[in-house]
């Protein structure tokens, strides 16, 4: 199982560089998610219990060392270099995301709130990393995690191709229209190819507006935990609040990135071992996918993601002409 975890992790990978694919900003998670269904599908692997110990390895341990060393992408004098404004309008971006979509998904689509939440945090903060990050402290099912994802990488896709005519009439500079991809847009690797397309500056304020959604993951799940938490305890008894500790080490790596000039091979690997870090756990995930978990989930998941992409297109568009004018 480990070979063929590693071999779907390192396709997805190198696919995610070719010329095609990096135009249209997919990304080496969201391929992996794809390849691992596949196989899980079309050669219905079985696993004895050594391969499923291997597989929740992957989706836990693996994704949190992922999440650390994706610190390495960023650092505070990037954050500094696109102002306060940004810090704010990514909050901003995430309270209305999370609140609209939990209220409509739970509230007007009667999706199970495990949907709602994670397909909201998708939406939110950075697509399929989120929503696997979010998991352990919404103690969701697999099939949740596994409806949340398919629908944030399809609406996550779609919102690729709307940046380019958005650009022709918003009236933005390229620097401010970075700024606004990277607000909105939902993978990484979705907003170097949007900002790419409009040009290096725009490239530049996406990513680091991009990462700093990112970075916001630490608080939105302590804050959901903690929501979790209180919903579950019982009168009289006291249990811990989880708390992320992962996602703390990556503010960290992100910090050490900020005061340590690595050589730039090492941070090469880094960010690589990072990248095959979150590959692996998200072909774990697609592995054990089956379509008819996806089939039974209805079209309400998909609705939800819609109303999000609009929301995140259209009131991000709102957003960052209050906060840059």
């Amino acid at each position: 199982m480990l070979i063929r975890l590693l071999l779907i992790a390192f396709a997805a990978t190198a696919l995610a560089q070719t010329a095609t694919l990096t135009a249209i900003g997919l990304s080496a998670l969201p391929l992996a998610i794809l390849m691992g269904i596949g196989y899980g599908n079309l050669a219905r692997p079985e696993y004895n219990d050594r391969d499923a110990t291997l597989l929740a390895f992957c989706q836990q341990k693996l994704l949190r060392l992922g999440i650390i060393l994706f610190g390495f992408n960023l650092s505070f004098q990037q954050i500094a270099s696109v102002g306060y404004q940004a810090i704010l309008l990514d909050m901003a971006v995430i309270v209305i995301v999370l609140s609209l979509g939990i209220f409509v998904g739970v509230r007007l689509f009667r999706l199970p709130r495990e949907i709602a939440v994670l397909t909201s945090v998708g939406s939110a903060i950075c697509g399929a990393a989120a929503i696997m990050a979010t998991e352990p402290v919404m103690r969701a099912r697999e099939r949740d995690v596994t409806v949340a994802v398919a629908t944030v990488v399809l609406f996550g896709t779609l919102a690729m191709f709307s940046y380019s005519v958005i650009y022709s009439f918003a009236g933005m500079d390229p620097s401010l229209f970075g700024i606004y991809i990277g607000s909105t847009v939902h993978e990484v690797a979705q907003a170097v190819a949007a900002g790419q397309s409009i040009g290096g500056e725009a490239m530049q304020n996406a990513v680091v507006a991009k990462l700093i959604r990112v970075m916001l993951l630490a608080p939105v799940v302590i804050a959901l935990g903690s929501l979790m938490f209180r919903e579950a305890a019982e009168p009289g008894r006291r249990r811990p609040i989880p708390v992320p500790w992962f996602v703390f080490g990556f503010i960290a790596t992100a910090a050490f990135n900020s005061v340590v000039s690595l050589p730039a091979l090492a941070l090469e690997g880094l960010q690589l071992a990072s990248q095959l870090s979150l590959a692996i756990a998200m072909a774990a995930l697609g592995i054990k996918t089956r379509w008819a978990t996806i089939r039974q989930a209805g079209t309400k998941p998909l609705a939800l993601s819609l109303v999000l992409f609009i929301v995140l297109m259209v009131g991000g568009y709102g957003l960052n002409l209050v906060f840059y004018g």
